[in-house]
């Protein structure tokens, strides 16, 4: 039969469109399922803020009235009017090895992008650069952290089929970080802290931070992120979202804040505990059992892996050095907590300054992943 596509306009739809990758990588032990309820909270606008600048729509495909595809359609308006572009994005993009369900599920975004007056298909990519993003070109032998995407290597073979071409890549390294940091860093540190009337500055938990900080820390990304790729500006209400959705998660001996002398963040950089293993064991459900192995692994004293989250640097401070202070911040508390490996998520192959930054340390770099593009 031929390939049925269906909007998903109920809850109950819904719940089928987040559960159909689950089925679809069962038994690919590599494969990291989302947190169920987050991924409702995303499609709500109640919940998310990013739905405040973004039309979507989300549709599956059918054979034989069994799931066999899904994906997202998404017209990021805020986006589109910092670029000067007219993109429709899609993303949720998973699918059996069928030419047919891919291309299909593609057609039906490409057509409601142009009804809409878009003129350029793009993806996979989310709503905002805080969604998951890039389709993995290399690394398929090894596990997916929670905050990045898996997909099968047909996939490539599906989109290039399709005529999409590679817009933007991304890299990822594995990080071998040793027990403590390296001379020339420290000392660089040193100099740097001294030059640029610069400190490091360590909070506890999330109301500490609040109190000496207020969000400035969610500005100092929003600046430093405003020239990467797809970079959206940030409402208040996505700083409030992303601070309350992800800060709770964190262990904060891993979370650095650099401060000026008038004690203004300049810069953050945060990573947590690498915890797909409890998200695969619960697969992503925090009940009955599933919220005690998260906090479990959260809360670890020796940890196996770790991911590095993010690293972000207010304008008129980068390019001083700064990112030599994290490092030397984060090394001895990698050490304490028996941490041999970090895994960093996804950096464009462009961005030479952060690039630069990994590769000072001993590092490997097992994964690539590509945002593509198409004229409609």
């Amino acid at each position: 039969m031929a390939v049925e596509i269906r909007e998903v306009q109920t809850r109950c739809q819904l719940r089928e469109f987040i559960e159909f990758a689950n089925r679809l990588y069962r038994d690919c032990q590599y494969y990291c399922p989302p947190i169920f309820f987050d991924e409702l909270n995303c499609f709500n606008p109640k919940k998310n803020p990013a739905l405040e600048v973004c039309d979507y729509k989300l549709w599956m495909a059918y054979r034989d009235g069994k799931p066999v595809g899904r994906i997202a359609g998404i017209i990021n308006r805020r986006a589109n009017e910092h670029w000067n572009v007219r993109k429709v994005r899609f993303g949720w993009f998973d699918f059996i090895d069928d030419m047919e369900v891919s291309h299909a599920l593609l057609d039906t975004v490409a057509e409601w992008g142009k009804s809409h007056g878009m003129d350029e298909l793009n993806g996979p990519v989310g709503f905002t650069d805080f969604d998951h993003e890039g389709l993995l070109l290399e690394g398929y032998e090894y596990r997916a952290p929670l905050a990045s995407l898996y997909n099968y290597p047909y996939y490539v073979k599906h989109v290039d089929a399709y005529g999409l071409t590679k817009e933007a890549d991304w890299i990822e390294m594995q990080i071998f970080p040793g027990t403590k940091c390296p001379e020339r860093l420290d000392r660089m540190a040193n100099i740097v802290k001294e030059r640029s009337r610069v400190h490091v500055v360590k909070v506890k938990n999330v109301r500490e931070l609040t109190a000496k900080f207020g969000t400035s820390y969610m500005d100092v990304i929003d600046a430093a992120y405003q020239k990467l790729y797809n970079f959206q500006p940030m409402t208040q209400r996505q700083k409030d979202y992303y601070k309350q959705m992800y800060l709770p998660l964190l262990n904060f001996d891993f979370v650095t804040i650099v401060a000026n002398e008038n004690e203004e963040c300049i810069g953050v950089g945060l990573g947590m505990p690498e915890i797909s293993s409890a998200v695969r064991r619960c697969n992503g459900r925090l009940f009955p059992f599933g919220w005690y192995y998260m906090l479990r692994a959260l809360r670890a004293k020796k940890l196996e892996a770790f991911n590095f989250l993010l690293l972000a640097i207010r304008p008129d401070y980068q390019n001083r050095g700064i990112d030599s202070l994290f490092m030397q911040d984060l090394i001895p508390r990698f050490s304490q907590y028996g941490l041999t490996t970090l895994e960093t998520t996804s950096m464009l192959e462009s961005n030479n300054k952060i690039l630069d930054f990994f590769r000072v340390l001993e590092h490997k770099q097992h994964k690539r992943r590509r945002a593509y593009i198409k004229p409609l």
